[in-house]
């Protein structure tokens, strides 16, 4: 059991609030509590997450979470360098697999991406510093409150879209962005009163 009051917290039955959007889908609750607004410095991870961002235009994400280790089986684990070699019969591979959303497009940016990835890597300071540049290094500390005071885009994140995009990816508007930015930590946009705020915050201190 859990209620939702009108502040965008949901109070679950272990008596740990969180933000709303995690409900009550278990999956959906480990990822909130486990993965999003962690600060992540991998990069081939940061990588994958972008990606998978990316396909989640029109979808709702737990459409995506629920299919990660799918895409990630098709996708030999998000390894840019094996991507960037894919061919046209990769392509077709990837586009008869019903366990990713088979979007030619969005596919072709996949392997783009991994091609501007690499490029990226290869001039240094790398695809984690390339990102985490936009934000000084350490994490935006949010303050809301209430789920009408979180933003979907922002200056940074429209400048790091508008940056990925010239590098070669695609499908990195500005509020695919920035829903990139919270789920990887480069933002803390758990909500003030969720049990996973604080946590996070010190998560990005110790960064």
């Amino acid at each position: 059991m859990a209620a939702e009051p009108a502040d965008g917290l949901v109070l679950h039955a272990d008596g740990c609030p969180r933000c709303w959007w995690a409900g009550l889908d278990p999956t959906y609750v480990a990822y909130h509590d486990t993965e999003w607004g962690v600060p992540e410095h991998d990069g081939r991870a940061l990588y994958e997450k972008l990606i998978l961002d990316g396909f989640q235009a029109g979808l709702s994400w737990i459409t995506i979470l629920r299919r990660r280790d799918g895409f990630r089986a098709a996708f030999h684990d998000f390894d840019p360098e094996t991507i960037a070699r894919y061919t046209e019969a990769d392509v077709a591979r990837l586009m008869s697999d019903t366990r990713i959303i088979r979007n030619r497009a969005k596919v072709l940016g996949t392997i783009a991406g991994a091609r501007a990835w690499l490029r990226i890597e290869e001039r240094g300071p790398g695809f984690s510093g390339f990102l985490w540049d936009f934000v000084d290094g350490a994490p935006i500390q949010g303050t809301a409150r209430t789920r009408g005071e979180i933003a979907t885009q922002t200056p940074v994140s429209r400048a790091m879209g508008k940056a990925l995009k010239a590098e070669g990816f695609a499908f990195c508007g500005p509020t695919i962005v920035h829903a990139f930015m919270q789920a990887v930590g480069m933002v803390n946009d758990h909500l003030v009163g969720c049990h996973r705020h604080g946590p996070c915050a010190a998560l990005g201190r110790r960064a």
